[in-house]
């Protein structure tokens, strides 16, 4: 147990010092535990939750050709041309954004909107961080809204056998959906306040000027994938990659579909370089490192620390579920920290005899919205900054979280609230 504590706190320091070897340091470590004798090559495999791959795989692809259809620009122009004035556009957008997340990928979202953000910065002649911000908040806030909105709610999904739906109403319960609904209304609400200055009027031009689609395939596909694992999710004992392949075939089908109608030679490379292989390496390694652990025995004895502190009392271990989560999340990656706490909460509730439902809530919570009160929490928040950076803006920490932590705190209070009252 001890070899296989020190090589895990050796992964998640390098997984915190080396962001862009992410993938080689999960894979590397994984592939120590298999040496060492730690996990057997066999257990190893069938660690790898390839449902997972594949949903977000397939959930990349699809996504890459609807953002090259163009028509989240359009849906943003069309709300544009429905809002009075500046402040109305920052939180429409920011909210369109978020709407977007639920069902793509965070920093996807961030690349499709952010840019519309700039243009009306750059109309109005007003400064685009607090609306980009504001972007990149929403983007993570909805991540937790459904099974394929964000890594985090995939790995959950799959730990906890939740389907499409689970996530809207489970156990005969409302699911984490209108949880995180109640955090965008509270979203809201602290928006107007923080952008009440923004009065300006938006111009005619701004209002009319409309970005043409180029293909309504992807739209098509995208629903297609929402629609079918909705469907999939009421059909009992179906195989266990059935989502990974309805993603991934709808975005094969697209891709063969549109690279034979445009004769594009280069859209079939500029599609599948959108698919993040390094995203889905450090999952694969992680997957591994994570039974490692638990082969050894350490999953159990974090749990036993979670109680020792909790002294047996379910709000106080809930408490803590959620507010460590959201301490992680603000400073590091949040899917190692939940691919590594699913098992934990696991142990925790079979020590407990409880339910284990209110503790993966209270992880998504806490793990999702944490990492929007800095700048390097997330990694939309670090994309965001990154485009205003190359637009010419410097984003300060303090400037940052001078409108992500009153934003972000009311979010994760509502959520933090709501999964208690619900599912205590």
């Amino acid at each position: 147990m001890i070899f296989a504590l020190i090589l895990f706190l050796i992964t998640y320091t390098l997984l915190l010092l080396l962001p862009k070897y992410r993938a080689v340091v999960a894979l590397s470590s994984a592939l120590i535990y298999i040496i060492s004798g730690t996990l057997t090559f066999s257990k190893a495999l069938s660690a790898i939750d390839f449902n997972v791959i594949l949903m977000l795989a397939g959930t990349m692809g699809i996504v890459a050709l609807f953002i090259e259809s163009k028509m989240p620009a359009l849906l943003a122009d069309l709300i544009l041309g429905r809002v009075p004035n500046v402040k109305w556009a920052i939180i429409s957008l920011a909210l369109f954004a978020g709407i977007i997340s639920a069902f793509v990928d965070n920093v996807a979202t961030v690349l499709m909107v952010v840019p519309v953000a700039l243009t009306i910065a750059k109309k109005l002649n007003i400064s685009p961080v607090p609306g980009v911000i504001a972007i990149s908040i929403s983007s993570n806030l909805q991540g937790a809204a459904t099974l394929v909105g964000d890594a985090t709610a995939i790995l959950m999904g799959s730990h906890a056998h939740m389907t499409f739906s689970d996530f809207f109403i489970y156990q005969g319960k409302p699911g984490i959906f209108w949880v995180v609904q109640a955090g965008a209304v509270a979203f809201t609400l602290v928006c107007l306040l923080v952008f009440r200055k923004y009065s300006q009027l938006l111009s005619v031009d701004l209002k009319k000027n409309r970005t043409l689609v180029t293909d309504y395939l992807p739209s098509f596909l995208l629903v297609m994938m929402i629609l079918l694992l909705i469907v999939v999710s009421f059909v009992p004992d179906k195989p266990a990659l059935t989502n990974g392949f309805i993603c991934t075939g709808l975005f094969i089908l697209g891709l063969i579909i549109t690279f034979a109608g445009k004769k594009d030679k280069t859209l079939f490379g500029r599609t599948l370089r959108e698919i993040d292989i390094s995203t889905l390496l450090l999952l694969s390694g992680l997957f591994i490192v994570v039974a490692g652990i638990t082969e050894a025995g350490l999953v159990e004895e974090i749990s036993k620390i979670f109680i020792h502190f909790s002294g047996d009392n379910l709000f106080i271990m809930y408490t803590l579920i959620v507010w460590v989560s959201v301490l992680f999340a603000a400073f590091i990656d949040n899917i190692p920290f939940v691919a590594t706490m699913l098992p934990v909460i696991s142990g925790i509730s079979a020590i407990m005899k409880i339910d284990p439902t209110i503790l993966y809530f209270g992880l998504l919570c806490g793990a999702t919205l944490g990492g929007n009160f800095t700048p390097i929490g997330a990694s939309a928040n670090i994309t965001a900054i990154g485009i205003l950076r190359r637009n010419g803006y410097e984003v300060k920490t303090s400037q940052y979280m001078k409108i992500s932590f009153p934003i972000t705190f009311a979010a994760i209070i509502t959520g933090y609230l709501l999964i208690w009252l619900i599912w205590n």
